[in-house]
């Protein structure tokens, strides 16, 4: 492996949790194998391995391009990561205000609900 699969690896369990991680890593298969090295390598061990802006930063930019782009899929596993991140309630809907002005606000409402479910659960387990 390389040294940003390594870096990858060790950065997205920072951020997402070991949880997370593991239960990914036990439903890859030979398949999607080359996809996931590709991510951690890429997006965990070169992106949010950066020390250019905060992991707190990122997160928020994080949470705005995938509302932003509609991607809401992983809108509620960043949320689980600003446990991690340092990035609260506040700088989240900071984040998803700018999504609303800037990419629509429909993006944006839906992001919130994602976002204020997501937060329930997080108070309710813990």
């Amino acid at each position: 492996m390389s040294d940003h699969h390594d870096t990858g690896m060790r950065v997205r369990r920072e951020v997402l949790g070991d949880a997370h991680v593991d239960r990914a890593e036990a439903t890859k298969t030979e398949f999607d194998q080359p996809f996931q090295d590709l991510i951690t390598a890429s997006a965990w061990g070169t992106v949010w391995a950066s020390d250019g802006i905060s992991r707190r930063e990122r997160s928020m930019l994080t949470l705005a391009l995938l509302a932003a782009t509609g991607n809401f899929d992983e809108i509620p596993m960043h949320i689980r990561a600003t446990a991690r991140t340092g990035a609260t309630k506040r700088d989240v809907l900071e984040a998803f205000q700018h999504v609303a002005i800037y990419a629509g606000v429909p993006r944006a409402n839906h992001a919130l609900k994602l976002a204020k479910q997501t937060y329930a659960e997080m108070e309710e387990s813990a």
